[in-house]
């Protein structure tokens, strides 16, 4: 009864945040396609830009050779994330706009009953620990650096493929692969890719013993990747990335690459399209648009959904902690 009431009590603003996310989600779609094809961003270079490799995996620093314009292949990245958004906001089993209806009314928590729902609630609670990471670390004087980027546009195009790239490169060849090998009594084709597209639904795991070390390493060599490849981060990077990385892989395991993909999306293109919008139609620079009033503005917006989420989740857990020892 408590956790009914406690739940309750969240429904009806953490529905009204759920909604305010899904509808600035929306608009980021034409936000990006604006920033690519019709403004300045990259001075000298635009769509036209020739690309001559994809950096598939960024930790080993291999490139598929392959040549293409930079406007022709953000329109293949952006399709691809279309359709998965349009995907998460139908199912799995209830559709966004029933999971919002649900906290509305009854105060009933089916957040996980939805990928898109799934989506905005663990893309805040990375919002949340990482800027309390953050802090803890600026107070003993180390400091997240990012890299200096050559070139705006090629940096916003890159930021975008990675939550594709990375994906495959972390997630599914580094948790996937091996939980098939792991859990797997099959060996066909088909149960293959349906394992590595949802390893908890497909494979028989019932305890999480040597599941949750693998994800925890391969989230500390997501985070370490950060600042030994490509254009590196300073090493106050590691911890911020590291704890991305976990919470990523945990939900890559639990719910699947659509959503895996789709918080990482969140955490570079989303927030990037509008920072980059307010850079250029203010003419500041994009270091100066992360701290002007309206991206603040999204920032709180996102920590006040990311600890109510947190919120959500521990009610959940004590919960279900309570029940089964009433059972007993």
């Amino acid at each position: 009864m408590l956790k009914s009431k406690n739940l309750q009590a969240l429904g009806i603003p953490y529905a009204a945040l759920l909604s305010v996310i899904f509808g600035m989600m929306i608009i980021s779609f034409p936000i990006g396609a604006f920033i690519v094809f019709n403004t300045d961003i990259g001075n000298e270079i635009n769509f036209d830009f020739p690309i001559d490799g994809f950096d598939f995996f960024r930790s080993i620093g291999y490139d598929i050779p392959l040549e293409f314009e930079l406007g022709d292949a953000f329109i293949a990245v952006w399709c691809v994330f279309l359709v998965l958004f349009s995907i998460s906001i139908l199912g799995p089993k209830a559709n966004f706009v029933s999971v919002v209806m649900s906290l509305l009314s009854f105060g009933k928590n089916l957040t996980n009953s939805n990928y898109l729902a799934t989506i905005i609630k663990w893309f805040t609670v990375i919002i949340v620990i990482s800027g309390a990471i953050n802090l803890i670390q600026e107070s003993i004087d180390v400091s997240i650096v990012p890299p200096e980027p050559k070139n705006r546009l090629v940096q916003f195009y890159g930021v975008s493929a990675a939550a594709i790239a990375e994906e495959i490169g972390f997630r599914v060849l580094l948790i996937g692969v091996p939980l098939f090998f792991m859990y797997s009594r099959k060996l066909s084709g088909k149960f293959f890719l349906k394992s590595l597209w949802n390893p908890f639904d497909t494979l028989n795991v019932t305890r999480y013993s040597k599941v949750l070390p693998l994800i925890v390493a391969v989230g500390i060599f997501f985070g370490i990747a950060h600042v030994i490849s490509g254009d590196p981060w300073s090493a106050g990077k590691i911890s911020q990335a590291a704890a991305s990385g976990i919470i990523i892989g945990w939900v890559y395991f639990r719910y699947g690459l659509l959503p895996a993909i789709l918080i990482h999306w969140a955490t570079n293109y989303f927030i990037f399209a509008y920072v980059f919008l307010v850079s250029y139609t203010n003419d500041v620079s994009v270091q100066s648009a992360f701290s002007h009033s309206f991206i603040v503005t999204l920032e709180i917006l996102f920590v006040i959904t990311g600890v109510i989420s947190i919120a959500i989740l521990a009610i959940n857990y004590f919960g279900a902690k309570k029940e089964e020892k009433l059972e007993v």
